[in-house]
């Protein structure tokens, strides 16, 4: 019998965040590898795009809008996600926002709420919903799961003028610590993945300014280049197959090895 531990086939990954940009490289490549799928997003229009993309790879997938900073709309999603799949296998918290300030002494109270919001909260809920059906699956006799927090390179590098977007990727370092040690009795891996600088829509602005590429991008180690979304698709299929089913309490940096240069 060959070894196959990158087929899917069967399993249910939900990705917020997953109609664009670096949830959408892993949203692809799961399904890709036999996946069924369920992607959230607040853009009905980008959701409808990235689901038809989806479904050329022939499993079933599925888009919701879906604002992870609400609490109610994140319990109700992942509810109707396992009453239409009938387990969840993966749970992907990537859906995070950036703002950047001219300085730390002028960031308001509004605007770090409103980052934490999404980035620390959103991400609790997404995975705190995600593990509750795994458990219980688990307890019935089938254990096993993949918790992922998208975090940043700001959680463990210094980012000026962006303190808040910076605490709330640390917090998502620690908090799948801590998910790794409670859930690990059950089978359910958790881990974090940390990108570096990457071309998506998030990263526009720099991606365009002719002084960062020369300083920054210039120090990439790989090819002196951003990153590419879809590079993020082979650690989510690792991280949602049996190969990982050991490998817990982990920070995949991805980077193209900017942070050892």
């Amino acid at each position: 019998m060959a070894y196959a531990p990158f087929d899917l086939t069967g399993k249910v990954s939900v990705i917020t965040g997953g109609n664009g940009g670096i949830g959408f490289g892993m949203a692809e490549a799961l399904a890709q590898s036999g996946a069924n799928v369920s992607i959230w997003g607040t853009n009905a229009v980008k959701n409808a795009a990235a689901l038809e993309k989806l479904q050329s790879y022939g499993t079933k997938v599925e888009a919701k809008v879906v604002d992870v900073s609400d609490e109610n709309a994140v319990n109700q999603a992942m509810a109707e996600t396992f009453e239409e799949f009938g387990r969840i296998d993966q749970a992907i918290a990537n859906a995070g926002i950036g703002m950047r300030v001219d300085s730390f002494m002028n960031m308001t109270g509004d605007q770090m709420r409103k980052v934490f919001d999404v980035n620390i909260n959103g991400v609790l809920y997404t995975l705190r919903e995600g593990a509750r059906y795994m458990v219980e699956r688990a307890k019935q006799g089938d254990p096993g799961g993949s918790l992922i927090g998208v975090a940043s390179l700001a959680a463990i590098e210094g980012a000026a003028h962006n303190q808040h977007y910076a605490a709330s990727k640390g917090a998502v370092v620690s908090a799948m610590k801590s998910c790794a040690v409670e859930f690990g009795r059950y089978g359910i891996t958790a881990n974090s993945v940390l990108p570096g600088w990457i071309a998506t829509d998030m990263t526009a602005g720099s991606q365009s300014f002719e002084v960062f590429t020369r300083k920054v991008i210039s120090r990439v180690p790989i090819e002196r280049r951003w990153g590419k979304p879809e590079e993020f698709g082979g650690v989510a299929v690792y991280l949602a197959s049996n190969a990982a089913s050991f490998h817990s309490g982990d920070s995949f940096v991805i980077d193209g090895g900017y942070s050892v240069f």
